[in-house]
């Protein structure tokens, strides 16, 4: 028996069978294809811009804008390793690393969307939609309580970025200690890139060139983790799901581990947290169980912007990579910070099964949180901001 996937390759589902090889080389040319487009990014910023990159993000001018936008391109795209591995292109092309640290925050926030939307297939059944209700936006208020504690944290103080380019210095590699010479991945990467280029400027002008590639980059960006999402979820959702169900409830570290392994393997948060919002509904695991995992899914998801980083070479390879770092540090200090403390740890707990209670007396509370969380609230912060000129 084999999976119809259409243009994908076809992948037996036998329990006895094996993944071919030929799926796994098309895994490794769509990472490969990934890191060139990143790179297609940062240098289609720097060949339209030159040094004057940062005008070209005056839209985000200051960190609540930067919020709202990885907010909402996030809940439109869904995915969250999209938008962070844009990110991490538009930060090699000269975006101020103040500004992007917002946008992944807001990333984390938006690709919670799909937990709540997979959460309403329970809604004509009470108690196991409240449960599953509960069990998706969890997820949601855990993302909204680490962007009002550590947003204004990092404002006042900058850990996040300090650390992160710390930590990105030490893979860039400086006089005292370099480790340029382990970079594999600029040699591989640069001969796609400098063809796309040179083909693009053989009959364009330069900056619109560069657009073109900017363009190309995020289009096939969003192809590339759509595919590799979809492709590693028929290779691996079988162990996926055999995992899921010795871990989850063993413990919350089990949980937060197994969470962080799962996103690993199939390369979507989203995929990962919607796996237990079923499983939540129908009983099998308590709202409890479910919390570790879903921080996991947060840590795991930072892999595909790391990844993505290491394919920026030139003098902002440190703010790419330090970008990246930023968002595991994040996540990391999410879950050390809020799940640590238990004054905290309750706050999501308590505000998932409140929302989730009065959502089931009422189906529209369910439309109005999604419209309001991820696009009517985003839209007020801009309005505020403009106004205000914050």
């Amino acid at each position: 028996m084999s999976v119809n996937t259409g243009a994908l390759p076809q992948i037996k589902s036998s329990p006895e069978s094996k993944p071919m090889m030929k799926e796994w080389l098309f895994v490794i040319g769509l990472v490969y294809l990934l890191l060139v487009c990143v790179a297609l990014i940062g240098s289609g910023f720097k060949e339209a811009a030159g040094e004057n990159a940062k005008g070209l993000f005056a839209f985000a001018s200051n960190p609540l804008s930067g919020l709202v936008i990885g907010t909402v391109a996030t809940a439109l795209i869904q995915s969250s390793s999209t938008v962070t591995s844009i990110i991490v292109g538009l930060v090699a092309g000269g975006l101020p690393v103040s500004i992007a640290i917002p946008m992944v925050m807001g990333a984390n926030i938006g690709t919670t969307i799909t937990n709540t939307i997979v959460s309403l297939g329970h809604v004509r059944e009470g108690e196991e939609f409240k449960r599953a209700y509960a069990a998706a936006t969890i997820h949601d208020f855990f993302n909204l309580l680490c962007v009002a504690i550590f947003l204004p944290l990092e404002m006042l103080t900058g850990y996040l970025s300090k650390a992160g380019f710390f930590l990105g210095g030490l893979f860039v590699g400086k006089e005292s200690m370099s480790i340029k010479g382990f970079n594999f991945i600029k040699p591989i990467v640069k001969p796609a890139v400098s063809m796309v280029e040179g083909s693009l400027q053989a009959f364009l002008p330069q900056i619109t060139a560069g657009f073109i590639m900017i363009i190309i980059g995020i289009v096939l960006i969003v192809a590339v983790i759509t595919v590799l999402s979809r492709l590693l979820k028929m290779l691996m959702v079988g162990k996926a799901k055999d995992i899921l169900r010795k871990s989850v409830g063993r413990g919350p570290v089990s949980g937060l581990f197994s969470g962080a392994l799962l996103t690993v393997l199939v390369q979507s948060s989203s995929t990962t947290t919607s796996l237990v919002v079923p499983l939540a509904g129908n009983g099998v695991f308590s709202l409890r169980q479910i919390y570790p995992f879903t921080l996991g899914a947060n840590i795991g998801t930072c892999i595909t912007a790391l990844l993505a980083a290491t394919a920026i070479t030139g003098a902002n390879a440190v703010f790419a990579l330090q970008i990246a770092f930023v968002h595991l540090l994040y996540n990391f200090s999410g879950v050390l910070v809020i799940y640590g403390l238990p004054f905290l740890r309750s706050l999501p707990v308590r505000a998932a099964e409140m929302l989730a209670t009065a959502t089931v007396r009422n189906k529209l509370y369910a439309l109005a949180y999604i419209i309001g969380v991820f696009f009517l609230i985003p839209g007020v912060l801009i309005a505020i901001s403009a106004r205000f000129g914050w």
